[in-house]
């Protein structure tokens, strides 16, 4: 049995690939002895009008050719994506549609994942031979019923451990040291909104074990489902905290199960939605300025002179402008009154942009009716000052070279309207855009950092959106901004994950799907929908979004996957592996409070 096992792979996926396309094998064609597995799968990506780009003869290539010529096949699921990447970076490839949290989709919600015990080729091959199954031959009106996503390889690392590790995943998360797999699987099932969870093992017989919503283990006997299995975990309340449990079974198939597996799931699915997806219903239909109230009234939980405490005052008092809720803008004014008395100083021994951002917040006192606006101006006058300090044109005296200074180094002097600030707002994004936008348009978060960060190119977004509100119409450089953010929107709209959300690496796509970068890119959409410079295809993009936001908020303000504070780093697997904050977090919950009041405005302009 000679030969790496990438290359024992691409041999059996072959024909996997044949099969998909719905192409027929002779003798020779497939299978041990057949032909190499890069010729029959660029037949079947002609057969199928799909590509990869992974190098002929890999076995992950093969894999990528199978699913894409599934997905090419008409109906859902139809996109071809990640839900996480392996410690060697090997994606956990998976076919998906775009409507986990469309709440006017009705159809039943199933997911089918393989390759979590035993041979996971096999499994692997089993679960996309069921929604080709599922695609070509199922019933009109099953189709018509149910939505499948599916997660043909869990683990596809051939020399690693036979599973990615017990489940709920304890400690750590997607930046866990040996076994990120198991944190990624379990938040990706979570997150399409399953009604049906099927773990699928490759085995000699057809056997089913079943378990419903909220029932525990306890059972024993052959029929068991194993303990610390993600089938077993789904369906317990215990492990599932905040969203609530799913109906799963846990299906042993041979190879020719595939359609087996998808009739046995459809015969036994309980009625109704499952807990977990009523969980994720209820946060996706609540409306923008309720979500903002409760946001305003949880951040900033520490209270500083930095850009995110002060953007969440920021939109705190134009929430409370907006609903008349004066006890909004008592609670700013008695967390800033300490900076505004003098009683503390603005700076510490150092200067930060982050710093300097902080002092938008005396921008917006100044500005507004009520005492202590003079104190204010002079504040925000002395971080103006600073933020336009330059040691040559568009390299600012207090800048880091980072992306983040896109918005860090230019929302003081855009704030505060400031002649001066504007024009070195405008020299430092030029300045920068010219140094770390790609040609593809995403922003690199330094030029020694070669990778598309996601909050860096949130803070691109966001900062830009900000600039050009309130640059004039007939600045000499407006245009040269205007350009540099519209082709940073486009590239970001184009890859855009399946579920509406943005990426913690933002062009990989089995990279963590990431809260505040989809909050930021929502807010920088949306506002350039409302004041005309994007068209309206990216509408759908923005309601995607919002929802998507939506689910990872939960009903007391925490957040699931926000990315710690990130300096530059010297490798893509830096950003990979930054950790993932759940729970309270007032960087996460000042942006999405921001996109909140942002698409209450859009809404508004409707």
């Amino acid at each position: 049995m000679g030969g790496a096992p990438g290359a024992r792979r691409g041999v059996r996926w072959a024909g996997a690939v044949a099969i998909a396309a719905g192409l027929t094998l002779g003798p020779g064609a497939g299978g041990e002895a057949g032909c190499c597995a890069e010729t029959v799968a660029a037949a079947a990506r002609t057969r199928a009008g799909t590509a990869t780009s992974q190098p002929p003869g890999d076995g992950m290539a093969a894999m990528r050719a199978a699913l894409d010529a599934v997905a090419a096949l008409p109906g859902e699921p139809r996109i071809l994506s990640a839900a996480g990447v392996t410690r060697d970076e090997t994606p956990l490839l998976t076919l998906e549609n775009p409507s986990p949290f469309d709440p006017a989709r009705a159809e039943r919600r199933l997911v089918l994942v393989g390759g979590l015990e035993g041979d996971a080729d096999a499994a692997a091959r089993i679960v996309l031979d069921a929604v080709r199954w599922f695609k070509t031959e199922a019933p009109e009106e099953e189709r018509t019923r149910w939505a499948v996503s599916a997660l043909p390889m869990a683990h596809p690392s051939p020399d690693g451990p036979g599973r990615p590790g017990r489940f709920p995943p304890a400690g750590g998360f997607f930046d866990d040291p040996g076994r990120p797999e198991s944190r990624y699987v379990w938040r990706w099932v979570a997150y399409q909104a399953p009604d049906l969870v099927v773990e699928v093992r490759a085995g000699d017989g057809f056997g089913v074990r079943a378990r419903a919503a909220g029932e525990s283990g306890g059972e024993a006997g052959d029929d068991a489902m194993p303990a610390g299995s993600l089938a077993a975990a789904m369906a317990d309340t215990a492990s599932t905290p905040g969203l609530g449990p799913v109906a799963t079974l846990l299906v042993t198939a041979g190879a020719s199960d595939g359609a087996a597996v998808v009739r046995e799931a459809l015969a036994r699915a309980p009625d109704g939605q499952s807990p977990l997806r009523d969980a994720l219903a209820a946060r996706v239909g609540r409306d923008p300025l309720p979500l903002a109230s409760v946001l305003a009234r949880r951040y900033p939980g520490t209270p500083s002179i930095s850009y995110i405490p002060a953007l969440a005052w920021v939109h705190s008092l134009r929430l409370a402008e907006l609903d008349g809720d004066l006890s909004l803008r008592d609670k700013v004014m008695g967390e800033v009154g300490p900076w505004l008395s003098g009683e503390r100083p603005l700076f510490g021994d150092r200067i930060s942009f982050a710093a300097v951002a902080g002092t938008m917040i005396f921008s917006e006192l100044a500005q507004s009716s009520g005492g202590d606006r003079d104190a204010a101006a002079r504040l925000a006058d002395e971080g103006v000052a600073l933020a336009r300090a330059e040691t040559a044109p568009g390299v600012p005296r207090h800048g880091s070279g980072w992306s983040d200074d896109f918005f860090l180094g230019t929302i003081a002097a855009v704030r505060a309207g400031d002649r001066e600030g504007l024009a070195a707002a405008v020299r430092l994004v030029t300045t920068y855009a010219a140094r770390l936008q790609q040609p593809d348009g995403l922003f690199h978060h330094d030029a020694g950092a070669p990778a598309a960060w996601g909050r860096g190119n949130g803070f691109g977004a966001l900062g830009l959106s900000e600039l050009l509100t309130v640059l004039p119409a007939d600045h000499p450089e407006r245009e040269t901004v205007l350009d540099v953010h519209r082709r940073h929107l486009a590239a970001m709209r184009a890859r855009q994950a399946p579920d509406g959300m943005w990426r913690q690496v933002v062009d990989e796509p089995g990279s963590y799907r990431e809260t505040s970068v989809t909050a930021m890119t929502l807010t920088a959409m949306a506002r350039g929908i409302r004041l005309g410079w994007l068209d309206a295809s990216y509408r759908p993009v923005v309601d995607r979004a919002w929802r998507a936001l939506l689910a990872h908020v939960l009903e007391d303000g925490t957040l699931v996957d926000v990315c710690i504070g990130t300096g530059a780093g010297p490798t893509r697997r830096y950003y990979l592996d930054r950790p993932a904050v759940n729970g309270a977090d007032d960087r996460g919950g000042a942006m999405a409070l921001g996109a909140a009041l942002e698409y209450h405005y859009l809404l508004e302009a409707d």
